[in-house]
Order: structure tokens, then C-alpha cells, then sequence
């Protein structure tokens, strides 16, 4: 499907080859360009042949000399240049069918979009792909592949993600994984549905698959209050996460012993249900699952401490606040006392923010809202500047969940902001001082 080039970048190899907004791509050395992976999967050669079409509807050539990997320099309408693929699952655990009604309508779009796992590292089901787009993964090599196994059996695969193509589509991963794809997995358990015997399956299958298959995240299922209707699913306790924790450290010490690395690995969530220690940063090999919740503590644990060796100490007296979710309030508040005892003019008040929006039952702080942190600061002396970690905000840095603004929070609390990304060093600037002011 040709597309059609919004803009043309000035002085770019495309501008000197007088390639034209509203133009139409339609091949480059010989290959369709259907798509954004397509254009920079196919732009990156030294010596491009393109075929147009112009706004007059004839088709023209154009040859082009350049850098190997320089941008043609070409923009299209969308990023994907065309549209976006969403869901056609319907998984008893997801997330955005328990979104309340009224928040912003991209948060109810679905995606399952093969194309966004590798731009941007999003986790495919594989129920979305035919074999075209199989075979362009292997022909252009795309790794890795972000993808949404849930379980290996494919009958429970089928009742889980309520598609009747689920568990054939466990065949894509297989070629992938014969083709040399690397592949990182992700597992979001429902208890006693796909844990357990049902655990030990999946992983046994995936370790198989190894080195392909290079890390496997095991993620306990969030429910918030709005499951009314919903397929009825049974929250992770102390002892049901304990022994999900074990199950996932023997076989991660298994995998440790047969390949050399761990490979598979539960989410931090897991460890603080079952109220286990986190395990230190070493555990975690080259943290590959960091996006899932894999490790987070433990990297940023790290990387404070490491900090924490060599700062300087702030001249004049600081007071600032940091908000965080229930479930990490005791790790963050020793985090940053090992600060407090080497600054006495420091004084960093931790506090962590009960979810009313979804309920009590989810406690990550990622999924804190705007309007629960009006509700629950409002009238408290919160310092100079109020900390909030980056993960409670969308991709762009500015808006939580409910559409509630840094802006509107600075102005409902009267306070300046300050974002923090979950990064040790960064944080611990940020505690201490920044030019980061929002």
C-alpha cells in the first residue's frame, strides 16, 4: 500500500532529490513500502532507486546517494504510516476492560501491534500476525520481539486470551524462535489459572527455546474495583505468592545452571506480596525486563547507593516531599534514609499515596492518579517542591491516568514539581537539587 509524505526535511538526501510533500512512496530499491518498517528497514542503504507517484498521478523515478543508516529524511502522516492494529482478544485479565468510564479515550485502545514491539518494546499476543508479517520479521531480522505468551498450553492460551486463534498463534513463536529472533516474554499470572502446574509448563517450554527466548518476566495480575461482569479472578495473597516465587527462582536457578543465566523472573510485585526481600542487582543479569516491573527496585537500589559515595552535601537547609505507591513506601522511605543520616539539613518527607481511584488492591506506583494526590496532600507542608516519579505519568512526561496535568497539580497544591525518573543518580540530584522545575 503506498503512502503518502506529509514533509520532506530540509537540506535531507529527499530534499536534494526534490522529492515533494504529498507525493506518494511506492517502492525503494525494488521493495513496497507499506509501512513504517518497511521505510527504515529499506532506507538504510548507501544507494536508494525510488519509485513516486506525483500529485499528478504519474509515476516517476528518482536515484539517491547517502550515508549508510542517514535518514532519507521523508514524514508521513502517521509514525506507523498507517493505522494502528488493536486487540481482537478478549483476556480475562485485562487491564483496560476494569478502566472506569469518563478517563481519555487513548487509554481504551487496545493495541497489539507487532510493529510497536520493536519500536518501542510493547508485548505482543501474536493473534494479530498472518504470515507475511512473520516472514518480514525474519527477512529483516527485528529483534527483539516483545511478546504476551501467558501459558504454553494452548487450550488454556485459547480460554485465557478468549480467542479461538490463541494457541495456534504459540506457532509464531516457535518460528521466531528457530529463525533466531530473540525474544523476551512475558507471563501475567492469574491465580490458580495459569500458575502452578500450569507455571512449571510454560516455563519448562520457554526454557527450551533458549538462547531465543532471553528472558522471561512472570507478572502477578492487577484487579482494580471495576470487575463487575468480569471473568472472576482471585488476587495473589503472602502464601500464594510464595510459592510463586519459588516456583520461578528453581527454575531460574535451573536455567542458571543449563545456560548460564537466570532467564526467567518474577516481577518486584511478587517478591513484596510475599513480603520477601528483593534480591540484589546481580540477580538480575542485564535487567532485561526492567519495563515489566522486573528488577526496578533492585537497579535503582543500586544506583542511589552508588550515588550516595560521593555527593556533596547541600550548603543550606532543603525540604522537599516525594510521593509513592503503598506497595514500595517501606523500601523507599530506608532508601532514603541511608540520605537523611549524611544530611542533617535535609529533610525529605516520603509519602505513600492510597489508590481510591481502582481501589486498595492496586498499590503500584504507576498507576497513581492525579486527583487521589489533590486529595491526599491537600493542606499537608510539602516543602519546597513535591518529587513525583515518572512512571505515574504517560510516555510524553506531562498527564496521569485521569487527565489530571503536572500544571493542574502544581497549581491545585501550590507547590513547584519536580519529575523523577526511576533512575538512582537522577534521584538523588533531584532530592538534593535541581534545574528540573516544572
Amino acid at each position: 500500500m503506498p503512502v503518502k509524505i506529509l514533509s520532506v526535511d530540509k537540506d535531507s538526501p529527499a530534499a536534494k532529490a526534490k522529492i515533494l510533500p504529498k507525493e506518494t512512496l511506492v517502492t525503494i530499491n525494488g521493495n513496497q513500502i507499506n509501512d513504517v518498517l518497511d521505510y527504515r528497514f529499506y532506507e538504510t542503504s548507501k544507494s536508494l532507486s525510488i519509485v513516486l507517484i506525483d500529485m499528478n498521478q504519474n509515476t516517476r523515478a528518482i536515484n539517491i546517494k547517502k550515508g549508510e543508516y542517514e535518514s532519507i529524511g521523508l514524514e508521513f502522516e502517521t509514525y506507523l504510516m498507517d493505522k494502528q492494529i488493536s486487540c481482537r482478544n478478549k483476556c480475562i485479565f485485562c487491564f483496560i476492560d476494569q478502566l472506569p468510564k469518563g478517563m481519555r479515550s487513548s487509554l481504551y485502545f487496545k493495541d497489539d501491534d507487532s510493529r510497536l514491539s520493536f519500536l518501542f518494546g510493547n508485548y505482543i499476543t501474536l493473534t494479530n500476525m498472518n504470515q507475511h508479517d512473520v516472514d518480514r520479521i525474519i527477512k529483516m531480522h527485528i529483534s527483539p520481539i516483545n511478546i504476551s505468551v501467558q501459558t504454553t498450553n494452548p487450550e488454556l492460551r485459547v480460554k485465557m486470551m478468549g480467542n479461538k486463534f490463541a494457541g495456534k498463534s504459540l506457532d509464531i513463536l516457535y518460528q521466531l524462535a528457530a529463525a533466531g529472533i530473540k525474544i523476551n516474554c512475558q507471563l501475567v499470572l492469574c491465580r490458580n489459572i495459569n500458575d502452578r502446574d500450569e507455571l512449571k509448563r510454560s516455563l519448562t517450554d520457554l526454557g527450551k527455546l533458549y538462547p531465543a527466548v532471553q528472558s522471561i518476566a512472570l507478572v502477578p495480575v492487577g484487579l482494580t474495583k471495576f470487575r463487575q461482569g468480569l471473568f472472576p479472578l482471585e488476587a495473589y495473597d503472602k502464601q500464594s505468592a510464595e510459592q510463586t516465587v519459588q516456583i520461578i527462582e528453581e527454575f531460574g536457578d535451573r536455567f542458571m545452571a543449563e545456560c548460564g543465566e537466570r532467564i526467567c523472573y518474577a516481577a518486584d510485585e511478587f517478591y513484596l506480596k510475599a513480603q520477601r526481600s528483593i534480591p540484589p542487582a546481580e540477580f538480575y543479569g542485564n535487567f532485561d525486563q526492567l519495563e515489566n516491573g522486573v528488577g526496578l527496585m533492585a537497579n535503582l537500589k543500586q544506583e542511589f547507593e552508588a550515588a550516595l559515595n560521593d555527593f556533596n552535601v547541600p550548603k543550606g537547609k532543603r525540604h522537599v516531599t516525594m510521593i509513592t505507591g503503598t506497595s514500595v513506601y517501606k523500601f523507599m522511605d530506608a532508601l532514603l534514609d541511608e540520605l537523611r543520616i549524611k544530611c542533617n539539613n535535609l529533610t525529605c518527607n516520603l509519602i505513600p499515596i492510597v489508590n481510591d481511584f481502582f481501589g486498595d488492591t492496586i498499590n503500584v506506583t504507576g498507576l497513581i492518579t492525579g486527583k487521589d494526590i489533590i486529595k491526599q496532600l491537600s493542606g499537608l507542608d510539602l516543602g519546597d517542591e513535591l518529587i513525583v516519579p515518572n512512571v505515574m505519568l504517560r510516555r510524553e512526561g506531562d498527564i496521569f491516568l485521569d487527565d489530571v496535568s503536572l500544571e493542574d497539580l502544581s497549581k491545585a497544591l501550590n507547590i513547584q514539581i519536580v519529575v523523577s525518573p526511576n533512575d538512582g543518580y537522577e534521584l538523588l540530584n533531584i532530592v538534593l537539587g535541581s534545574d528540573h522545575i516544572v
